[in-house]
């Protein structure tokens, strides 16, 4: 296993009921890593950011140089320009759509894919760098709804 990824297996969030939540969704078929990790790594070379998010969700805020790939519009050309043998994190919201979206990336090839445990709103959470759709800093994220959006409770948030 690569440096990066050591004990990149990760289950915890802040909130231990988040934690339950995001157990409860996802089925660990692609291996996780935390945003803790991923916030000590984020200049590793070769490691490319995947939004599964749909697009009004990657406008409002994003991780800095995630490239959206979608979730109801993937389509592998998004990923065309991302070796192979890249190390590539998928996140969306909470984990559920990544790592849908990193069981294609398998699929097709990709070697090194991981899910960010608790997305986005873990990520917010952990008050770590958003930026908007101009590459400015931002304290807002896209809730996807009420529901989802009681987990996050760190940043503003939107639903349109």
């Amino acid at each position: 296993m690569l440096p990066f990824l050591a004990q990149a297996q990760s289950s915890e969030t802040l909130d231990p009921k988040f934690t339950n939540k995001i157990n409860s969704i996802i089925d660990k078929s692609i291996p996780t890593i935390s945003c803790e990790r991923l916030k000590l790594k984020t200049s590793t070379p070769n490691l490319f950011l995947l939004d599964a998010r749909e697009e009004k969700e990657y406008k409002i805020s994003h991780l800095e140089d995630a490239i959206w790939v979608g979730y109801k519009t993937f389509d592998p050309k998004y990923v065309k320009d991302v070796p192979k043998d890249a190390i590539v994190v998928v996140y969306c919201s909470i984990g559920y759509r990544s790592e849908k979206i990193g069981e294609r990336l398998k699929k097709l090839g990709y070697s090194k894919v991981y899910n960010l445990y608790g997305g986005i709103f873990e990520w917010a959470n952990r008050e770590y760098p958003l930026v908007n759709q101009d590459n400015k800093s931002t304290k807002t994220v896209h809730a996807y709804d009420r529901d989802w959006g009681k987990w996050v409770n760190k940043c503003e948030k939107v639903y349109k």
